[in-house]
């Protein structure tokens, strides 16, 4: 299945959004999101069919906020899993081999899994994710991502379904972080560069 086609971003206006000060503009605004996670679910609907079972596996904290607006916007049977990769830690740009620091807790042999992220830059993570997944011995492996960074990636790594195709800039909120900052912004969002540094 070739991957979805998914919005390139041009930036909004914010059309009244009260902005966080440490925002320098907005990528993709509340109501963008809403509309096009609602598409993903009918183009994950379509791939899979309304009666399919799936195992979500949703990597955390990022993908949080995503995965519970995805999985309301899906009418099958859904299983849901978490993992916890850690790949940035405090910084703006991935560190090394991504760390496993929580484990999958159902079992996936033979199931349809849908891997969920926030983003798809480096690919680093997502491929060091799927192969491990892949041990399992799910069905099906598929991934969504919310954003995908096509200008960042350094191994051969595509989504199945991508909400967002955005330039290379460091982006924050609806569950992105810089240093466990800014994920309860409702919007995404660049961070300005004096505040690209933990404190």
């Amino acid at each position: 299945m070739p991957p979805s086609r998914p919005d390139t971003v041009a930036p909004p206006s914010p059309d009244g959004e009260r902005l966080h000060p440490h925002v320098e503009s907005v990528l993709v605004t509340e109501e963008q999101l809403r509309t096009r996670i609602a598409e993903l679910g009918r183009e994950i609907r379509v791939v899979y069919g309304p009666d399919e079972e799936l195992t979500l596996i949703s990597i955390i904290n990022g993908a949080l906020v995503f995965t519970a607006d995805l999985l309301r916007e899906l009418e099958n049977p859904i299983r849901l899993d978490c993992i916890r990769i850690s790949s940035y830690r405090d910084a703006v740009e991935s560190r090394g081999v991504p760390q496993v620091l929580g484990k999958l807790t159902l079992d996936i042999a033979k199931k349809h899994v849908l891997v969920i992220d926030d983003i798809l830059d480096t690919g680093k993570t997502l491929d060091f994710v799927t192969r491990m997944i892949r041990k399992h011995g799910p069905t099906s492996l598929r991934v969504c991502v919310l954003l995908d960074k096509k200008d960042r990636r350094t191994v051969d790594f595509e989504a199945d379904f991508v909400g967002f195709s955005i330039p290379d800039q460091f982006v924050i909120g609806y569950g992105l972080d810089f240093a466990e900052q800014y994920r309860n912004l409702r919007y995404i969002g660049t961070l300005k560069p004096q505040f690209q540094h933990a404190s």
